[in-house]
């Protein structure tokens, strides 16, 4: 089979480049990236030539003020801005035959696919297939997906959808479910499997939030508990009490769904709750920092800047939502992160906010030996919200969440 992706930005391209080791892909972006390993044409229409499966995976974004990295409880509900993906389709149509099938993978609310999108390709086929993907780890979940979304008009698994899980079979080195339902239904499962982490993360850090205040808890032996209750609860990721839910996707996932929320008349919205969570939890955690700070007269350092180890994006950091909350109280903040050029040496009171062994667990991404930054000065005060580090020569170590004991 001959393959096409249009959108090569840090979805499309590593989707694209492992799709490569299978079929002949070929590829297209608005930017070129020089170390992409597949070749990048010019034009839509030179890309789209002839091929059998078009990949669209061009972005659905939010107003940046949606990003996560300051509190957005408060803003207005606001659908995701379609205008890339319309203006991207209605190019796709204008070369492409019925022999040809058009694939979107980009993130979208139910009812959107139906209603703008799907009517925009009237030359060829069309399936909705979104993934279920993290930055830092995309290679490895893209052949090892937890499950498989198929959308097509009326649901049916034979035809179009048949030919598209044919062709995820050698990519697959797992044996994940296959989901094939409607338009909507594909839509749906991949919003709310969103904003369904977005809960599990917004729980726990509860429960360490508990912890924090009622006195006599280590959170890990609640969450562990949790975690075995596989009959009622679901697995046991996202449910180790930590950082918040960040990225470019999760939060702006649930201001979009107020959003849905409003225009179906729920009548209620949970979504909002979860997001005023994520940013009383930020608080909570700043408030920790600036007495200890106090405490201790030292500086307010975080560890790590990017929203996830090895990761150089900061659209969605927690780690800058806690620090916007450090400085909101009037006390300085500063951060390490070699992915964003921020270097600290000295003492401080340092927010262990990157635990790559933790955020990576089970998704086969190597960890790197040193998790690190800097070194670490004796005399400072190390917070550690994923409660693993035991031990810093010349230093103490606050497990945050475990108040089960005097620390």
């Amino acid at each position: 089979m001959k393959i096409a992706m249009i959108g090569c930005g840090k979805l499309g391209l590593p989707c694209a480049e492992v799709m490569s080791q299978h079929y002949e892909v070929v590829g297209y972006d608005v930017i070129k990236d020089p170390s992409a390993q597949i070749l990048l044409l010019d034009s839509i229409k030179e890309t789209i030539e002839g091929r059998d499966l078009i990949f669209v995976a061009v972005p659905t974004p939010h107003d940046p003020v949606y990003g996560g990295s300051k509190p957005i409880s408060g803003l207005p509900s606001k659908d995701f801005d379609y205008s890339i993906v319309q203006s991207v389709l209605t190019e796709i149509n204008q070369y492409v035959n019925k022999n040809q099938l058009v694939v979107l993978i980009s993130t979208v609310l139910p009812g959107t696919v139906r209603a703008h999108l799907e009517p925009r390709i009237t030359n060829a086929r069309f399936i909705y297939n979104p993934y279920l993907i993290a930055m830092g780890s995309v290679k490895w979940d893209m052949v090892n997906p937890e499950c498989l979304i198929v959308g097509t008009e009326d649901g049916s698994r034979t035809g179009d959808a048949q030919i598209l899980i044919d062709f995820y079979k050698p990519i697959m080195e797992n044996d994940p479910q296959i989901n094939v339902g409607t338009w909507d239904e594909a839509e749906a499962i991949k919003i709310f499997y969103n904003t369904f982490i977005s809960a599990k993360i917004g729980l726990v850090n509860m429960i360490q939030d508990v912890a924090e205040k009622n006195g006599n808890i280590n959170v890990d032996v609640v969450t562990d508990a949790l975690k075995a209750a596989t009959q009622r609860i679901t697995g046991p990721r996202y449910l180790t009490a930590g950082m918040g839910d960040a990225g470019a996707c999760h939060p702006r996932d649930n201001i979009a769904l107020r959003y849905l929320a409003e225009r179906l008349d729920l009548g209620y919205d949970l979504f909002h709750a979860i997001m005023h969570s994520r940013d009383q939890q930020a608080k909570n955690m700043a408030l920790k920092l600036i007495a200890l700070a106090k405490e201790h007269n030292l500086p307010v350092v975080i560890h790590g800047r990017a929203y996830k180890p090895y990761v150089e994006y900061t659209i969605g950091s927690y780690s800058e939502l806690v620090g916007h909350f450090v400085e909101a109280e009037g006390v300085e903040v500063a951060y390490s992160d070699p992915l964003t050029g921020d270097i600290w040496a000295g003492q401080a009171v340092i927010l262990m906010a990157h635990n790559p062994a933790i955020t990576y667990a089970g998704t086969g991404v190597e960890i790197k030996p040193n998790q690190f930054y800097f070194n670490i000065e004796p005399g400072s005060v190390i917070l550690d919200p994923w409660r693993t580090i035991t031990n810093i020569t010349g230093s103490s170590v606050i497990h945050y969440g475990n108040t089960r004991i005097k620390q």
